[in-house]
């Protein structure tokens, strides 16, 4: 079975800078595009970041919610099977519990249906 460990979490101030890992188990990382997502109280589990697979056409491209473009990064590591998620410039609103997922087969979509080997998250506070 396929198992996702998210870590990094913390309590930062704003304008401070956090690094999250995603280390995954039971799946090597290097064939599938790995995403973040992240869940405020009361909200909607939200799309942050992806990061897909080598091919001809998707070399590891990476993709950004427009509210986190420019201060977020998503990397990866396959040799460490371990998928990253660098945040800069962090802000209140960006407080909540970030998840790593696995994107499925066939679907090209950033919605919460079409990832899944979820982790169980990793709590993110931005203070003032």
């Amino acid at each position: 079975q396929v198992q996702a460990i998210e870590s990094g979490g913390g309590l930062v101030q704003a304008g401070g800078s956090l690094r999250l890992t995603c280390t995954v188990s039971g799946r090597t990382i290097r064939s599938d595009a790995w995403g973040w997502f992240r869940q405020a109280p009361g909200r909607e589990r939200e799309f942050v970041a992806l990061i897909d697979y080598w091919s001809d056409t998707t070399d590891y491209a990476t993709d950004y919610a427009d509210s986190v473009k420019d201060r977020f990064t998503i990397s990866r590591d396959n040799a460490k099977n371990t998928v990253y998620l660098q945040m800069n410039g962090l802000k209140f609103e960006d407080t909540a519990v970030y998840y790593c997922a696995r994107r499925l087969n066939g679907r090209y979509d950033y919605t919460t249906e079409a990832f899944g080997n979820w982790g169980l998250g990793t709590q993110v506070t931005v203070s003032s």
